[in-house]
């Protein structure tokens, strides 16, 4: 039988072409390694979720078993997991960013 809890997640990812697992929210990160991730895709200007899993034990367990990544935020672009904003800069300096996101929203780029 399936996790009930897994099952939100993957309609969350599933909804949300940038989705990021953390702790606190876009206006209210509460931690400095959320804070960075959204600053990190404030400069692309494409449209993203944050889910606060701080206050959610159950979540952050099942989706640390699902990524097998202990750490928060957890990020998912397009549906895959990408790690944390260690992975996405050095996607970000290796060029593969940009392509990615392009490549997820089909090229349309959202105003800023």
């Amino acid at each position: 039988m399936s996790n009930p809890i897994e099952e939100e997640i993957k309609k969350e990812v599933a909804a949300n072409k940038i989705l990021i697992y953390g702790k606190g929210t876009k206006s209210m990160p509460m931690c400095g390694f959320t804070m960075e991730t959204i600053q990190f895709f404030n400069r692309y200007g494409y449209p993203f979720e944050v889910i606060d899993v701080l206050r959610n034990m159950e979540k952050r367990e099942v989706l640390s078993k699902m990524t097998n990544w202990p750490t928060l935020p957890k990020v998912f672009i397009g549906g895959e997991f990408y790690g944390d904003t260690d992975i996405l800069d050095e996607m970000a300096k290796k060029g593969e960013i940009e392509p990615l996101l392009k490549k997820v929203f089909g090229e349309a780029k959202a105003p800023a």
